[in-house]
């Protein structure tokens, strides 16, 4: 079907309606979302059993009643440009929290509580580049031990460069900001020497590029990571935070700061491991010129939506990832708040 698809799992999880052929239409009829191709009904679900709709290309209709609706709902709308970078959201003006927690978001930028959970987002990221690492070495201590012991050289390494954190201490968090970054670049070199390693010979991987990279693994990065940010910036707004008042990320214009300090959290154990996955297990990855092809963006979406729905040790329980990202959303704002402290999520291996 293309990238014109339908991610569910078999326990019952609502749908994740994804749309990415020009020229698709989405209408209500009665309680139910249609969708369109050429005047023909290709699909038809149920509002109650859809959890996200997003939109992935140009050229898409959709209707005013079928925002209404879902709204009404709750269902998430998600606007992707074709590169997979995330332009809009749409979402009920009045969902928010208590307007203390807005307050409290703006008044902690001038305190400590912005330094306790910048060190927070740094902390988990390099936490869990270890433990993402260590996920995917332990299959290799018998088979491949050289590519075992290398892995657990580089832990070694960023755990070390963790332990900066510890001693950091400002009254607020431009007094640490460079301090922070300058930690989470030595352990982010690290942990991309790792992944070069785990990938061995199997594709060709510079090293880690950001947004206009043209070399497949920072393709699947980067696409994966646009996916994963519209995921973190509908829990953010759930939340009743502003997406745009961060701490550790620099506030500018047009810059979700909130949403890029949450996603340290989340870029490991969702989005790296499903790209380590499909490479290191020979799936074949493709590009279209300079993007990726239709086939491997649905093989990506595919594996992300299936990691986003299985389960994760969190509070001495197990859920999924994608309500770990809601309650961590939530606990910021309990933080921020005065009502509980925070714990950054660290992922299994």
């Amino acid at each position: 079907m293309d990238l014109q698809s339908i991610i569910d799992n078999a326990s019952g999880e609502k749908k994740h309606i994804i749309v990415s052929r020009f020229g698709t239409s989405l209408g209500k009829k009665s309680e139910t979302l249609v969708v369109k191709e050429k005047g023909q009904v290709i699909e038809e679900h149920p509002f109650f059993q859809v959890e996200q709709v997003t939109i992935m290309t140009s050229g898409v209709s959709i209707s005013t009643d079928v925002i209404n609706e879902a709204i009404k709902q709750g269902i998430e709308i998600n606007l992707l440009d074709y590169k997979g970078v995330p332009y809009a959201k749409i979402f009920t003006p009045t969902l928010s929290a208590t307007v203390k927690t807005r307050r409290e978001q703006l008044l902690a930028y001038n305190d400590q509580r912005s330094v306790f959970l910048a060190k927070a987002f740094v902390q988990s990221k390099l936490k869990n580049q270890c433990n993402t690492l260590k996920y995917f070495a332990k299959y290799r201590k018998t088979s491949r031990r050289e590519v075992y012991e290398k892995i657990s050289e580089v832990c070694i390494s960023i755990d070390k460069i963790s332990e900066e954190l510890v001693p950091i201490n400002g009254t607020m968090i431009d007094d640490i900001r460079g301090h922070l970054f300058s930690i989470e670049g030595r352990g982010a070199q690290q942990y991309w020497k790792g992944i070069q390693v785990l990938f061995d010979d199997k594709i060709d991987f510079p090293g880690r590029e950001n947004r206009g990279a043209n070399d497949p693994v920072n393709s699947l990065l980067n696409y994966g990571y646009a996916i994963l940010e519209s995921r973190i910036l509908g829990a953010i707004i759930q939340a009743g935070l502003d997406p745009y008042a961060g701490y550790l990320h620099v506030d500018r214009p047009g810059k979700s700061s909130l949403v890029y300090d949450l996603i340290e959290e989340f870029r490991q154990p969702i989005v790296d491991r499903s790209v380590i996955a499909l490479i290191t297990q020979g799936a074949d990855i493709s590009m279209n010129g300079e993007l990726l092809s239709d086939k491997t963006k649905q093989l990506l979406i595919e594996k992300i939506e299936k990691r986003l729905n299985s389960n994760e040790r969190f509070d001495n329980k197990k859920y999924p990832l994608k309500a770990i990202i809601l309650r961590q959303s939530r606990r910021i704002a309990s933080y921020l708040r005065g009502d509980h402290t925070y714990k950054p999520f660290i992922c299994g291996w």
